[in-house]
């Protein structure tokens, strides 16, 4: 007995399913912009491509085409149209089987199977009925695609009451593709509104791979790249420093085109409440932003500080100004409550792990030709491992005023620069309890000769400075007359030559230069322990050092000098892209006299030469990146300072790697590899680790897996760290990301604090986060 097989209708493609082109089959620019782990993309006809935030266009005004292969007309009554029927109006674009137009009320009823096109949306149904006097769609059983979001979905009805909004009932959506259903919002309404960028939804309940996870009675969401206001996703994880496990729900505040909050309440485990906002504002001068964190009971914290009152908070505020006219204005503040705050609850605030917090505010004013600017500056110490002798001045203000001109051959520079030092003096003694005024000034004439081959610039400059300051008293207990002087005249000689040239390597062109060059520096600079240091440091020493002629930084000190720098550079450019390919340099400074100027006893030296310096920088290939320099003693044969780091990245940054290397002999010495290393298309390994071999620990480490596919990714990081008191404390971190709806948690942040490259990857993937 046979039994017969009965043909089965083969099913009219999806909306998703008719845009989806296989990633060989999408034009190259689109092609190579597609991330490794998506398999395809959507590809809209020309005609319907539409601008994020562009008004859909209106189509009820324009004529209706129609066209079918048999027509049936009434006249001023009825069109019948079967076979292949195209309707068309304006941008409107629908094709199906059977369509019936009734001309008296402008009614349009297809039959299916239906494709209807749009600006930037594309529905697919069994039936329809069209409005063409209002552009009014209504379809059953539908699917539908938004191009622009990469957002399809399926209805049991749809419609589209005007241009750009489209109402859903009883359907679901999601951005992966066609085949993958790895997430879905399941909803009773949704209506997606193009204008404005934004889908709302009714009734919501979040599938993963078909199983509810989760249901809110009413969620929005943006469609598009324009923010929009909603709770982003909720962050937790844990930490040792004392909070335990964390979770924050942030929401996102979109106020105006010119300024937005979000609001990040959160529960640490062991303390309680804890609340930060983030507010920012564009005037058309600018941007501010001002940050806050506040816990008004942290039990933690007054269990560790018996008496200590459990409210604490912390405020950072940024502002920059374009005044116009070369002005521009500036503001930072930061102040927290306690010194442990940072370490305990600091998680979103842009304040930095540090041992001081900086208040400045000025305005810059800059031409070709001169510069001035205004600030005060001051600062909140938050450690108390910082002697009060140590704390630094406050500058109430400091004003800085410079200018160049050409005289013909002659060349003229002044700088100029006058601060009111203050501190806390109360308990300081000797020069430590000076504060007051200085005034320094140096005019500078100088002879510029240039030419292609090379050239020379001697020059002559007064160093002079006044000082006005109170309290001052003597290391020895004396009190000495605050009002003082000091001038320093200082002769300079900066030259140089210019060779090149050409040759083949590896069948590359390139060019090559040797440039040497010669800088000799004197200064006659007497002792100056009598004056009080408010803002000078011992400068370090590295390659670019060797041109300075004052080895002190800051104002309190002029060092003496009679030195001759020598060194040369060479460089390897690509002629073929212009890219500097290698750079080589090294030099020496010969000194002629003792050096007898000190900084807090330090400073002084009879060497008559000092270490080599030396850094290189080697750019083999685009994406390889190899930095080195350091200081070579020739008495001792020894390296005395050192500092390398490469830098790997494949040219899609799939791939990452990092080495780095620091060391500063008999006092510091640390190692560093850091890597992304994808194990699929899909999954990537993520690890950093630093290692101190004068401690000989581990001084942080970071080690995570990342899954991305086209619809969603999920990172997963351990990180371990150096509080303020040394100790190597533990926090686990995650970030998850729906395509299309957003992400939330902290791992990016940090992998790109700790891996070089990890943020342009980041931005590659998934484009510009804010």
């Amino acid at each position: 007995m046979t039994v017969p097989v009965k043909a089965v209708a083969e099913q009219p493609l999806t909306a998703a399913e008719t845009d989806w082109r296989e990633r060989p089959d999408l034009p190259e620019q689109q092609r190579d912009a597609l991330p490794e782990f998506c398999s395809g993309g959507y590809l809209q006809p020309e005609g319907y491509r539409q601008n994020v935030g562009a008004v859909p266009t209106d189509n009820s005004n324009e004529p209706l085409q129609a066209s079918g292969l048999s027509a049936r007309y009434e006249i001023d009554q009825t069109l019948w149209l079967q076979g292949d029927v195209r309707l068309r109006q304006g941008q409107f674009d629908v094709t199906g089987s059977e369509a019936r137009y009734n001309q008296a009320d402008g009614q349009l009823r297809l039959s299916g199977p239906l494709v209807s096109r749009g600006q930037g949306f594309l529905l697919t149904g069994d039936r329809a009925d069209y409005d063409t006097d209002t552009g009014r769609l209504d379809i059953n059983t539908a699917t539908f695609l938004l191009h622009e979001a990469e957002m399809r979905g399926s209805a049991l009805s749809l419609s589209q009451p005007q241009a750009g909004r489209v109402l859903i009932r009883q359907g679901n959506l999601t951005t992966c593709a066609p085949d993958q259903n790895d997430w879905a919002l399941v909803a009773s309404e949704i209506e997606l509104d193009q204008i404005e960028g934004v889908g709302t939804a009714r009734h919501v309940r979040l599938e993963i791979k078909d199983v509810p996870v989760f249901y809110v009675p009413y969620a929005s969401f943006p469609i598009d790249d324009r923010r929009k206001s909603g709770f982003l996703y909720p962050a937790f994880g844990t930490s040792n420093t004392g909070s335990g496990a964390f979770l924050s729900v942030p929401y996102y505040l979109n106020l105006a085109p010119y300024y937005d909050a979000t609001l990040t309440p959160q529960y640490i485990h062991g303390r309680g409440l804890f609340s930060e906002v983030e507010g920012r504002y564009l005037s058309p001068f600018g941007e501010s932003v001002l940050q806050l964190g506040y816990i008004a009971n942290d039990s933690a914290y007054e269990d560790e500080e018996p008496g200590a009152d459990g409210e604490r908070w912390a405020l950072d505020f940024s502002t920059r100004a374009n005044l116009g006219a070369g002005w521009r204005g500036y503001g930072d503040y930061s102040v927290v409550s306690d010194n442990d705050y940072l370490s305990d609850l600091n998680r979103s605030l842009e304040i930095s792990q540090a041992t001081h917090l900086l208040r400045r505010g000025g305005v810059r004013y800059t031409d070709r030709q001169q510069f001035f600017e205004l600030y005060v500056n001051g600062y909140q110490t938050i450690t108390d491992r910082i002697a009060d002798q140590n704390k630094p001045f406050d500058q109430l203000p400091e004003a800085i005023y410079g200018f160049e001109r050409d005289l013909g051959v002659v060349e003229t520079v002044f700088e100029s620069q006058y601060t009111w030092f203050d501190r806390d003096n109360s308990g300081l003694t000797g020069l430590d309890r000076a504060t007051g005024q200085r005034l320094r000034v140096l005019p500078e004439l100088a002879l510029p000769m240039r030419a292609l081959w090379g050239y020379a610039r001697p020059s002559v400059t007064l160093d002079h400075t006044v000082y006005e300051l109170e309290d001052y008293t003597l290391d020895d207990g004396s009190l000495g007359d605050g009002s003082f002087e000091r001038t320093v005249p200082v002769f300079e000689w900066d030259s140089g030559l210019y060779f090149d040239r050409q040759s083949t390597l590896f069948d590359i062109p390139y060019n090559q230069t040797l440039e040497p060059r010669l800088y000799y520096a004197w200064a006659d600079a007497d002792d100056q322990s009598f004056i009080p240091d408010f803002d000078s440091a011992i400068r370090g020493f590295r390659f670019d050092d060797l041109f300075s002629r004052n080895r002190f930084t800051g104002g309190d000190r002029v060092g003496d000098a009679n030195q001759l720098a020598t060194a040369v550079t060479t460089r390897f450019n690509d002629l073929n892209t212009g890219a500097e390919r290698a750079r080589l340099s090294l030099g020496q400074l010969y000194y002629y006299d003792d050096r007898d100027v000190t900084l807090n006893g330090e400073g002084a030296d009879d060497r008559s030469d000092s270490a080599l310096a030396g850094e290189a920088v080697l750019r083999p290939m685009d994406t390889l990146d190899i930095r080195t320099s350091g200081l070579w003693d020739p008495r001792t044969r020894q390296t005395l300072e050192g500092r390398s780091q490469l830098v790997f990245h494949s040219e899609n940054y799939r791939y990452l790697a990092t080495l780095g290397h620091t060391y500063r002999r008999g006092e510091f010495e640390q190692s560093d590899i850091g890597a992304v290393f994808p194990v699929t298309d899909k999954v990537s390994l993520i690890g950093r680790w630093v290692y101190d071999s004068q401690t000989d620990r581990t001084a942080g480490s970071l080690a995570g897996i990342e899954y991305n596919n086209c619809c969603w990714s999920v990172q997963l990081v351990s990180q371990n760290y150096l509080t303020d008191d040394q100790n190597l404390e533990n926090r686990i971190l995650f970030q998850v990301q729906l395509k299309g709806l957003g992400g939330s948690g902290g791992s990016s942040g940090r992998i790109s604090e700790a891996i070089y490259g990890f943020d342009e990857r980041e931005r590659r993937r998934f484009g510009p986060r804010e």
